[in-house]
């Protein structure tokens, strides 16, 4: 080692581990802007180029895009996961059900790319997915203690918020800025016709497996991610 050179392991390596933690900042905020305008199957290299990073620094930060999905949502799943504690403890069981509904469908319509996260499931986002399935098992009791009231319709079932949140999702999607609003109204239609007393019968709902299969499905056709250096 030459004369006042710097020992590989000293504080000139800092500077790196500096900038790595900076690109991997600049990744996440890129992700967040790209996935909202773009929705979940924006390409990888969209996010790059957004973050003004190569294909290969993005993949040296986020090997698949589970990794990313999981940094750059995890955030939002903790805040709808409270969505649902919060719901639990309101006195009101009835109230806070259709809180709840309306708390997660408004998550839905401030980030795009939320909107489909909650109906998209990703196994390899290990801390998303532990969140979603704690706020589920939260949802199942929260459905209980509003049928128990008798407010809630008897045939409501887990998988029906599912259903209402692919629905909240696509208006959306489909209203965007020019009509922000237009979920409020479809939201504020679906409560209204899940409260007792039921109008009429329901058709049966989809088995929780095929769900759970459309759900992983529609991950699937979004994480495909390219090698580096290969455009997606």
């Amino acid at each position: 080692m030459t004369p006042g050179a710097q020992h590989p392991d000293g504080p000139a390596a800092q500077p790196l581990r500096s900038d790595a933690e900076r690109n991997r900042e600049r990744i996440i905020a890129a992700a967040r802007t790209v996935f909202g305008r773009d929705g979940l199957g924006a390409s990888m290299a969209s996010v790059a180029r957004e973050a003004g990073v190569g294909i290969a620094t993005l993949f040296r930060r986020f090997p698949t895009k589970d990794d990313l999905f999981d940094a750059v949502f995890s955030d939002r799943m903790d805040a709808y996961a409270d969505a649902v504690t919060t719901a639990l403890e309101n006195p009101d069981p009835w109230q806070g059900f259709t809180g709840y509904i309306e708390a997660a469908c408004a998550m839905q319509a401030a980030d795009h790319g939320f909107a489909d996260v909650l109906t998209t499931t990703f196994p390899g986002a290990k801390a998303m997915e532990k969140r979603r399935n704690e706020a589920y098992e939260g949802m199942v009791r929260l459905i209980d203690r509003a049928k128990a009231t008798g407010r809630l319709r008897e045939d409501f079932d887990s998988s029906d918020l599912v259903l209402l949140h692919m629905a909240n999702a696509g208006v959306v999607s489909a209203t965007g800025d020019a009509a922000p609003d237009a979920w409020r109204r479809v939201v504020a239609l679906l409560i209204q016709s899940l409260e007792a007393p039921a109008r009429g019968p329901l058709p049966a709902s989809p088995e929780h497996d095929a769900l759970y299969q459309a759900m992983l499905r529609a991950g699937r056709a979004d994480v495909t991610a390219p090698e580096p250096g290969k455009s997606s």
